[in-house]
């Protein structure tokens, strides 16, 4: 520590926020516009098919093992593990089935998923930009290491 680091400001601790009641809000009334628009349902009431797969969504999303810190549904790796293959598929397409009519009945909500899923994206992009570095961090240097005992003998 140096003589000045009580005047500097000190960092505040990361906050991790639970998104999961957001999402969760942001699923039923996806699947509320779905199930009205396709099964014909009224008001809040969903059909027993949406119903259900609701619940094993919803069920699902509590039990995540990433927890409060769990990324976007549809931006997961491990969407099909927890759903199951065709579970996951019906709920794939309930979610990119409204994403249109989302953003005409609950505009705000739907650019604030967008921009999670964007960077839900990008830490991807970077997480996978800094494996292949690595990667070719270790070829160079396997290179290098090769070209030093052609260059010995």
């Amino acid at each position: 520590m140096s003589i000045f680091s009580r005047f500097l400001p000190k960092r505040k601790p990361v906050e991790i926020k639970n998104n999961i009641p957001k999402e969760k809000e942001n699923i039923k009334k996806t699947f509320g516009l779905y199930c009205h628009k396709h099964h014909n349902t009224k008001d809040d009431k969903l059909c027993p098919k949406c119903t259900a797969l609701l619940a094993t969504v919803m069920t699902k999303m509590n039990r995540c093992p990433y927890g409060i810190t769990k990324p976007i549904c549809d931006r997961c790796d491990r969407a099909v593990m927890c759903f199951g293959a065709k579970q996951a598929q019906e709920f794939m397409s309930i979610m990119n089935g409204t994403q249109k009519r989302m953003f005409l009945s609950h505009p705000m909500m739907a650019i604030k998923h967008k921009l999670a899923s964007m960077g839900v994206d990008y830490a991807k992009f970077q997480q996978e930009k800094k494996i292949s570095d690595k990667v070719k961090a270790k070829e160079e240097a396997a290179k290098k290491r090769a070209k030093e005992r052609k260059e010995k003998k």
